[in-house]
């Protein structure tokens, strides 16, 4: 790795990567296939449907894992569970005694600032990177002790941010010595190469693995993004109350008209992940799928070994280490 900041890690990272944190996608099976495979694996909390469902993943990814070290000799890359910490997420104390007992080495905070869970997440030993999408933001999860920040810029899948990521990550590097996960239109190696000379020392990538075989997506996901590009990405508020980027194919298909979007009133996160947890969820859910800028990167449905290998050819032919 070229980044210091990344030393504790050793050479269990096969790349500067994180399989981003994807809602209703990233599952066991995922994460399990992108630690082995050496990319830093995130899943949001909020996938399990209570928290106890959130100790059986954790306990199961962390057996999966074990046994791979015991069978390779090689060490993992680390598992990095998101935690919504908006104060109307009624599961937040009850995630975060979970994610406490497994000492996970990295948690994402989103939805707020991570102020309310970083001192007992720091005595447990992990690092905590706080999802940010605005300079102040960027600011407050700084002065509050934030070991890392992700910069969620235009272009990210799903919940996005506003900002051209050259200015935004040049902008956060000047004040903040931590460690920077760019977010958004990151679509292969070249791309990830290309963050770290601006300054970051992680990326996230979500859309491409979104399309691989371990994802939770349905298949008809899948193939949408192969088939689309990004002029098919919509930035709308409509379904989630934030700026998220969504595939017009999908609202096509669900009957609504991306040019005529009904108004979605402001974000209620308790609503959503019971709503979520349901087992007929809402067409707004089950229907009608974001992507990033990087959908045009999706050429075919993988396996995540697969996408890795060719992502770190990609990044050593641009020259990274």
């Amino acid at each position: 790795m070229t980044s210091e900041r990344l030393q504790r890690f050793g050479d269990c990272l096969a790349l500067p990567l994180i399989a981003a944190p994807m809602f209703l996608v990233s599952g066991v099976e995922l994460m399990v296939a992108a630690c082995r495979s050496g990319v830093i694996g995130s899943f949001p909390t909020a996938n399990c449907r209570s928290t106890e469902q959130l100790d059986a993943w954790l306990t199961e990814i962390e057996a999966q894992l074990l046994q791979h070290e015991r069978q390779t000799g090689r060490k993992a890359a680390p598992l990095c569970p998101n935690l919504i910490v908006h104060r109307s997420n009624v599961r937040l104390e009850q995630d975060l005694a979970a994610l406490l007992r497994h000492k996970p080495e990295i948690v994402i905070t989103s939805v707020g600032s991570p102020s309310p869970v970083l001192k007992p997440l720091h005595d447990a030993g992990a690092l905590v990177f706080a999802d940010v999408a605005s300079i102040r933001h960027a600011e407050r999860a700084a002065e509050v002790g934030a070991d890392g920040l992700v910069l969620l810029t235009a272009g990210a899948g799903g919940q996005t941010g506003w900002l051209n990521p050259f200015a935004f990550v040049r902008a956060v590097r000047a004040f903040y010595d931590g460690i920077i996960v760019l977010a958004g239109g990151i679509s292969d190696g070249r791309a990830l190469h290309a963050a770290e000379v601006l300054g970051c020392d992680l990326g996230y990538m979500g859309t491409k693995f979104v399309a691989t075989r371990e994802s939770m997506a349905d298949d008809r996901y899948k193939r949408m993004l192969v088939e689309s590009s990004a002029d098919d990405i919509l930035l709308t508020t409509a379904f989630t109350g934030l700026q998220t980027s969504m595939l017009k194919p999908s609202i096509i298909a669900a009957g609504l008209d991306p040019d005529d979007l009904p108004a979605r009133g402001a974000i209620d996160i308790a609503e959503d992940i019971e709503v979520a947890a349901r087992e007929s969820r809402p067409k707004r859910w089950r229907d009608i799928w974001s992507g990033g800028h990087s959908t045009s990167g999706v050429t075919d449905v993988l396996g995540v070994d697969d996408l890795v290998a060719r992502t770190i050819a990609e990044y050593r032919e641009a020259g990274g280490r």
